[in-house]
């Protein structure tokens, strides 16, 4: 357990400072140091707060090696200051402590579908801003990607429960359980009086590898694997296909509830991998084993069949990989599960007119996050693909913006 203030007083407050820069949210890491060393906590926090609604989340789940760790200067020489733990303890505080008056109301209703990490910021400042917001969940709590895609050991979900309870102070109501698309739809929503509707509903459908095999009982979609990691049997040996951040999730979550040996397969090297270095080191550390350049081939009752690949340089000087011939080899195992990218469900745009996708079906908005129907906004993974969560809240609050300019004509109309 790093010690904070020590922390903090490594920091040497620079002037133009590289953390600051390469956050995605532009938090002002600085101050909230200079802060913190003062002891003025509640300070602290309400600026992370306002800059940043789910900052003790990503003070969690952030790639801090990309971002404020990895261009700390203090890193040059030495090892950089960990502001996310800082981050961390005076979000958390904050969230505990604080009370969110209700703001006055403008009587106009906003429909939130989906309440992962875009859809609560959405909520959050909307509700700030004095409209009547209800979030429409498809499951029994609220998180999306946070509650049922990372497992809990990692992220605690104490959190989440924090911010369920500031959205309800400010009056924001949460329909649990409650599918838009095949019976409510947008247009009922709009019928109902909604004056705008905002989608966040994320990227669900895991991708199929496409090989024979793939449909057995020992086989599962890590996505899938995730939402209830404590209620599959896996045995004692377990096979993870991917090496992105879901991968390394499932990985991690099939070695913390009882598997001996899990392995994490990719048919490239650790150099591709898309998991962050933070991830694959923490798996690493706690027990899981790699195989590198293999590439599934076909599952079979017994456990997956192999190939060897390598790369080869072009006459173009790029490279190429390729598989290796007559390679082909069992390896034996209990389950696999698969996790080579997601994509979203289509519920809403099947039973949806007006709504257009592009490619991946993911949903079509503009720069402002409208889609290509009036009134109905979007982003977060639903619109980008798999990204990280800073960057779904990034996206949620120049959507705010642009959903808050286009519901003024509505509140002059009330008024």
């Amino acid at each position: 357990m790093f010690d904070n203030l020590i922390e903090a007083n490594k920091c040497i407050v620079c002037k133009n400072a590289r953390c600051q820069k390469n956050c995605p949210i532009d938090t002002p890491i600085p101050q909230i140091i200079s802060l913190y060393k003062e002891g003025k906590y509640e300070e602290a926090g309400k600026i992370l707060f306002e800059n940043n609604p789910l900052s003790a989340i990503c003070a969690i789940v952030c790639p801090h090696e990309n971002q404020c760790k990895g261009n700390c200067i203090k890193g040059i020489k030495g090892e950089p200051v960990r502001f996310h733990d800082i981050e961390y303890e005076i979000s958390t505080k904050y969230l505990e402590n604080i009370k969110l008056e209700k703001p006055k109301q403008n009587g106009v209703k906003v429909a939130v579908v989906g309440s992962g990490p875009a859809g609560i910021t959405v909520a959050l400042n909307l509700a700030l801003r004095g409209y009547s917001v209800t979030i429409f969940e498809k499951n029994e709590r609220i998180g999306g990607i946070l509650t049922y895609g990372i497992p809990a050991f990692r992220l605690p979900r104490f959190n989440i429960s924090l911010l369920e309870k500031r959205l309800k102070e400010l009056g924001v109501k949460i329909k649990f359980n409650a599918l838009i698309g095949p019976v409510v739809t947008l247009s009922k929503l709009f019928e109902d009086g909604y004056k705008s509707i905002f989608i966040g509903t994320g990227v669900w459908n895991p991708r199929r590898l496409d090989i024979k095999g793939e449909t057995f009982g020992h086989v599962h979609y890590a996505i899938d694997y995730l939402r209830s990691p404590n209620r599959y049997d896996l045995g004692n040996k377990v096979v993870v296909i991917g090496a992105g951040n879901v991968a390394m999730d499932a990985a991690r979550s099939a070695k913390y509830f009882g598997a001996n040996e899990v392995y994490v397969a990719y048919r490239r090297g650790f150099e591709n991998m898309t998991a962050t270095k933070h991830e694959i080191s923490e798996a690493k550390e706690e027990g899981v084993l790699f195989k590198t350049f293999k590439a599934p081939y076909e599952i079979v009752d017994d456990g997956i069949i192999f190939e060897d690949t390598k790369l080869i340089e072009n006459e173009d000087g790029t490279t190429s990989l390729v598989t290796v011939e007559d390679s082909k080899e069992l390896f034996e195992c209990d389950s696999i599960l698969i996790a080579v990218s997601q994509s979203p469900k289509n519920t809403i745009v099947i039973n949806n007119k007006g709504l257009d996708v592009k490619k991946g079906g993911l949903l079509l908005t503009d720069e402002a996050g409208l889609t290509t129907r009036e009134g109905v906004y979007a982003c977060g993974d639903v619109t980008n693909g798999a990204k990280t969560v800073i960057q779904a809240v990034v996206d949620a609050k120049n959507v705010c913006d642009s959903m808050d300019k286009y519901l003024q004509q509505f509140i002059d109309t009330n008024n």
